[in-house]
Order: structure tokens, then C-alpha cells, then sequence
């Protein structure tokens, strides 16, 4: 899967690495003790299981949802094949979960214990041979108000309650196996109060009242991941005229919304299936999640997004990416982790994709140079070895996320826009419903481009680090008026580096764009032009992912914001003064540096801060409005109000209101700022 951080919020966006923030979040809050859970066995207790060792098919679950109560009672039937002889099949299972008892498709019980972590060994009858197929029932309940102790540590990845209830596929609430990986089919039957309204994948139609209970019903037939559940008291889905299938669940809080949020919705489906085709199912749910947990999620038919990203009307990327896993991640998978970065990646630049749509290059340009910055900003082992790292870790989400993008920008590049589409839709239709491996998506590359791409692969797959080009040239005049010949050589620092870049040479009456062949550390160039070259820039349109000193600072910014979101102060400190190390001037940098200290009541040495990026570089431009914010709120606190008032008045002369700065200027111009109550 993939999480897309909250642009708007101070954590880290691997699309901003510079948004503003505005207010800091709630902190999760982890779970400080494990509940002790077991079966009722029949027979002798397991020593111990490890992770999950059997590939799962098929489910039929029976759910009931109590909302008033925050609890949830289920029966699981799992069908499961052996990929290898087992005398124990390992599934995994939220630990706030309590399994009363386990049957075989006969019905008799099944001995097993909970693991360490998620896991649940139940004992087989007699070993199962590989290639064979079981059916078990798990008989299961438990209380799920999102802070239990989870799957992954500090995320809400479930929870039941009023106005939303939330089973997230990766929250593990039925018994699982291959996270990601396995394909499966669900036939999920869900219970819940009048008053709710269901979302799932597959729904076969209206509710129907069962013991007084409102059930949907919902069956996906297709190999996929179904194991989203959201219910909650929405209003009446909303859709536009002629884009029926798109459908937004809210609640009051966010209805207002949904109008704006239909349209954009629809414009987004409509882009991406002219870029793929239909994805498996013409429906697109888009419901409302609680702001307390992930920002985005998603599953077959299902969009799911924290209301006050719903809210934000600037926050379109995130839609469109989440949207994207209706192709990449829903209709194909990965086959493993290592090969995550060709769903992770392809989702999150057909976000880019879309913004280039509908703002132009200039726009893509912008974008793709902060997610170059999460590209390099863990690049310590190859992307086809990501599968040793946590799939929620920033250093998994920024390797499969940007890398992963970066890879398709510069395939797009070195293939061109005809072979690069057909690629994408080639390895959609070849592989739907199926896992996909890099290998498989190499050999597709090379089969629609008629290209020999192993130097592409074996360079941004199999390898790490981005080169760093410098330029020597020497201008020669033409005898007899005939213009100007460059001699030139590329160099960059990758030995193995091979790859055309971009030559872009500028005169007075135009430029002579040249794609060169960039092979080791030294490559030569000629090119010849009537007027006199006044600026030669090598790769100007940031085809190639490339290391460079603005590049290092937004990497190390990058790395500050995430580590912030770890609660680590010190080591973000380390990393924000890594990027003044490199650019002094960076009002970044030292925004954030103000904000950490600012945060610690360490108000003198955050005003400095504050008051060094008023005087920096000024990139990007919201760090003065916010600045002059910061510093009100720091005069307000020590008492003086008029130097506060002063702040505020000249952030709203800045005329900026990113992250809705002028608004909060104008609030504290009405109502001084108080400092909240020590944690």
C-alpha cells in the first residue's frame, strides 16, 4: 500500500516538501500496554508462530457493527492454499481481536495461540501437502476505538464509533496472509444500526433489515484486496450529471464539500481512464475517513479520504493518487515488496500526470522536483530491495512513492510518449488481476519500445545514487558567417551511468535543444547554431533525477519534516542544519528550525529563526507570511501585544494566504494568540 502524508500539515509530503503549516496535528498516540489474547483450545497450546505461511483465496465474512459500543463481532470463512508442506497454518490478526474458536470445514475445532505480534498459528489435522486447499471459520470479536495496539505502530487503521467506523484491509480485522501480495476473492455481509450507510467493494445492491439490523452485502469476484469497510451515518451519496458511477460519501461535517469534490472527482476518473482504460468496476466510491487516521486509503471500487483533506480544495493530488490504485495496486499488485515501486510509483505519478494536465509543464516541473527530493532522500539500497524495509516506514513510502515516479518520468523520457503509453497499457491488460515482478515489467518495456533497456533497469532498479553533471564546453565561430560550433563533455560521477540527457543551448535567436548520449563519466558533444550560445543547460526540463546543492537542501529538509513526525527534534534539527550548511540563505530551513524551537518554548532562539528566513532566500514564498505569523504569536505569549500586532499586520500585507495565512493573521489581529497547555 501507500499512505500519502497530508500536504497541508507540518509532516512531511513526499509531493511538498515545503508546504506551511498552519496548526501542528495530534500526535498518535501508541498503545503503552499488550492485551493478552488467546483461543479457547481444545488441545495442546503452539510454542510459538511465526508470520503467515499460507496464501489465501477466498472469504466469506458475517460483521456486525456496534457503533454505540465500539465493538464488532465476525465470523470469517478463509479458504487457503499451501505453498509448501505446513503442519501449522500462521495467519494474521489485529491484536485487539479475540478468536472464541476455529473449525475445519467440517466443523470440528482447531487448536492454536496468538504470536508476539499479530500472528495466529492454528494446528492442522494432519500436515498439509503444498498445492492443497483448506477451508477454516474463525469465530472473533473485540472493541476497536483506534487506540488498541495495532498492526502498525502509531497508525489508526481501525476503529468503531460515531459518526465513522473504519476497517481498513490493513488493519488485519480478518484473518489474513500475504499482506498485499495474495490476491483474494470476499463475499462480506455487514450488520450495522439503522441510520449507517456501508462502504465496501463489489456492493450487490440496496440494504435489507436483518433482526432489526441494517445489512449490506457485498461481493468481489475478482482476485484483488476487498478488506475495506467504512460505514458511517453519510448523507446521500452525491454525483454529478453524466458521471453517475463516481459517488462521494460524507457527513454533515464535510457535505458542504461535496459538490466541488464530485467534480473534481469525476474529472480525475474520466483523465485516468483515458490514460489506462476502465478500471476493473465503473464505480468509484469516494467516502469521508476521520481526520485522526491515515490521510488516504483505498481498495477495489473504494476512495477514502480524511474529511479535512475533503475540505481543501487545493488538495486534488491527493484524490488523483489515491484514485490511481484503481490501476495500480487494484487491477495489478506487486509481487512482492521489492517490486512495490511499480505500483507505488506509477500511482503517485499519475498524479503528476494530472497536474500537468490541468496546469501545464510548468507545473509538472515544479512537482517532479520535490519528489525528486524523496526520491534520493533514503537512497541507500536499490529499489528492487525495498522489500527489506517496513512498508509504512518513510524510507519504503519515499523509495517506492518518488523513486518509483522518478523511474516512470525518466522511462517516459527515454522511450518516448508513444512507446511509454502503450508500456503502461500493456502491463495493465497482461497482468490484470494478477501480481506483476520488475522483471515482468522490464520485459514488457522493452517488448513495446523495441528498445534494449537493461543499462535503464540495471541503473535505477539495481542501483543507488543520481549523477551530478557538470559542463565544460569550449565556442568555436563558423568561417564564412555559418554560425557557432560548441564542443563540449558531459561529466557526472555514476561510472555505470548510461543514458540520453537533454542539451539545451541558448542564443539570441532561439535555442538548439540535442539529446545526448551520456555514457561514464566523460561523454562529448557537438552542436552547431547560427547565433552565438549565450547559456548551455544540461537536462532543463529535470528528465533525469540528478543530484545538485538545491537538491541536497531539499533532501535534508525532507528527511527534518520526517523526523519531526517521529517526535525526533533533535535528529530534524541535525538534518535542517545539514541544508544551511549547504545554503545559508535557505528561509526554509530555517522556518523549520523556528518552528522546533517554537515547540520547546525556546521563544528568543525561534524568533532568530524566524527573523533569518525573513531575511533568506525567500523559497518558498509562503515562509514570510508565516514567519511574520510565528513571530506575532511569539510576542503575544511574551507579553507584547503591540510588536505582535505589527507581525500580524504585515503578514496580511503580504497578500499570501497559503494554508489560509491571511485568515489566521486576521484572527490574531482580533484575538491574541494564547500559548495551549504543556503536553
Amino acid at each position: 500500500m501507500s499512505i500519502v502524508p497530508d500536504a497541508s500539515s507540518p509532516l512531511p509530503s513526499p509531493r511538498q516538501t515545503d508546504s506551511p503549516p498552519p496548526r501542528r496535528p495530534h500526535r498518535r498516540v501508541i498503545a503503552l500496554f499488550t492485551l493478552l489474547l488467546s483461543f479457547l483450545l481444545p488441545s495442546v497450546l503452539l510454542a510459538a508462530v511465526g508470520k503467515s505461511n499460507v496464501n489465501v483465496t477466498g472469504y466469506v465474512i458475517d460483521l456486525q457493527l456496534d457503533p454505540a459500543n465500539h465493538a464488532m463481532t465476525a465470523t470469517a470463512q478463509v479458504t487457503f492454499t499451501a505453498p509448501a508442506t505446513i503442519s501449522t497454518a500462521v495467519f494474521e490478526l489485529h491484536n485487539a481481536l479475540k478468536v472464541d474458536k476455529v473449525t475445519d470445514a467440517a466443523g470440528h475445532p482447531l487448536a492454536g495461540q496468538r504470536g508476539a505480534d499479530t500472528t495466529i498459528g492454528v494446528v492442522l489435522p494432519a500436515p498439509m501437502n503444498k498445492g492443497a486447499s483448506a477451508t477454516f471459520t474463525f469465530h472473533y470479536s473485540g472493541t476497536l476505538t483506534g487506540g488498541e495496539d495495532g498492526p502498525v505502530e502509531g497508525l489508526k487503521l481501525a476503529s468503531i464509533g460515531d459518526p465513522i467506523s473504519y476497517l481498513l484491509y490493513a488493519a488485519r480485522w480478518f484473518p489474513m496472509a500475504g499482506y498485499q501480495t495474495d490476491r483474494f476473492t470476499a463475499e462480506i455481509h455487514v450488520q450495522v444500526p439503522q441510520g449507517y450507510r456501508v462502504v465496501g467493494s463489489g456492493s450487490t445492491g440496496a440494504p435489507h433489515i436483518v433482526g432489526g439490523l441494517e445489512e449490506y452485502d457485498f461481493n468481489w469476484t475478482k482476485p484483488g484486496f476487498p478488506g475495506t469497510i467504512i460505514a458511517g451515518k453519510f448523507n446521500e451519496p452525491m454525483a454529478i450529471s453524466g458521471s453517475t458511477n463516481v459517488r462521494i460519501y460524507l457527513t454533515d461535517a464535510h457535505k458542504d464539500s461535496g459538490p466541488d469534490y464530485a467534480q473534481t472527482a469525476a474529472k480525475e476518473f474520466d483523465f485516468l481512464s483515458g490514460l489506462y482504460g476502465p478500471p476493473e468496476s465503473s464505480r468509484i466510491n469516494i467516502v469521508e475517513l476521520p481526520d485522526d487516521t491515515v490521510p488516504d486509503y483505498w481498495g477495489p471500487e473504494v476512495v477514502a479520504i480524511a474529511g479535512a483533506r475533503i475540505a481543501d480544495r487545493s488538495n486534488f493530488r491527493l484524490l488523483a493518487n489515491t484514485m490511481a490504485h484503481q490501476w495500480w495496486g487494484s487491477m495489478i499488485s506487486p509481487a512482492s515488496f521489492n517490486d512495490a515501486w511499480i505500483t507505488n510509483g506509477m500511482a503517485r505519478y499519475s498524479e503528476l500526470l494530472y497536474v500537468e494536465n490541468v496546469s501545464g509543464k510548468s507545473a509538472l516541473q515544479a512537482a517532479i522536483t520535490d519528489v525528486a527530493a524523496g526520491a534520493l532522500a533514503y537512497d541507500t539500497i536499490p529499489l528492487t530491495s525495498a522489500g527489506t524495509l517496513d512498508p509504512f516506514s518513510p524510507q519504503f513510502q519515499s523509495m517506492t512513492l518518488d523513486k518509483g515516479a522518478m523511474v516512470f518520468h525518466m522511462l517516459r523520457w527515454e522511450v518516448g510518449e508513444d512507446a511509454f503509453d502503450q508500456i503502461l497499457k500493456s502491463v495493465l491488460s497482461q497482468y490484470t488481476d494478477k501480481p506483476v515482478r520488475s522483471s515482468d515489467f522490464e520485459k514488457v518495456a522493452e517488448a513495446q519500445s523495441h528498445q534494449e533497456l537493461t543499462p535503464f533497469f540495471a541503473q535505477w532498479l539495481d542501483g543507488t545514487g543520481a549523477p551530478q553533471f557538470t559542463d565544460k564546453y569550449t565556442i568555436y565561430r563558423l568561417g564564412n558567417n555559418k554560425g557557432f560550433r560548441t564542443i563540449g563533455e558531459i561529466q557526472q560521477d555514476l561510472d555505470l551511468f548510461n543514458m540520453p540527457v537533454e542539451l539545451s543551448v541558448e542564443t539570441e535567436g532561439k535555442t538548439e535543444d540535442k539529446r545526448i548520449d551520456v555514457v561514464g563519466t566523460d561523454s562529448q558533444y557537438s552542436v552547431d547554431t547560427f547565433g552565438r550560445p549565450r547559456q548551455i543547460i544540461i537536462d532543463p526540463n529535470n528528465w533525469v533525477l540528478k543530484n545538485s546543492s538545491d537538491l541536497q537542501v531539499r533532501v535534508a529538509i525532507l528527511r527534518g519534516q520526517q523526523l519531526v513526525a517521529q517526535g525526533d527534534n533533535p535528529g530534524a534539527l541535525a538534518e535542517y542544519q545539514k541544508a544551511l550548511t549547504v545554503n545559508p540563505q535557505s528561509s526554509l530551513a530555517s522556518y523549520r528550525i523556528g518552528e522546533i524551537l517554537f515547540t520547546q518554548r525556546n521563544y528568543q532562539a525561534a524568533a532568530n529563526a524566524y527573523r533569518d528566513a525573513l531575511r533568506g532566500d525567500d523559497d518558498p514564498k509562503w515562509t514570510e507570511v508565516w514567519s511574520h505569523i510565528a513571530l506575532g504569536k511569539i510576542f503575544d505569549v511574551t507579553g507584547q501585544r503591540d510588536r505582535a500586532v505589527n507581525e500580524y499586520r504585515q503578514a496580511v500585507q503580504t497578500n499570501d494566504n497559503t494554508g489560509g495565512a491571511i485568515n489566521a493573521a486576521r484572527q490574531y489581529l482580533q484575538t491574541p494568540f494564547k500559548r495551549p497547555d504543556a503536553d
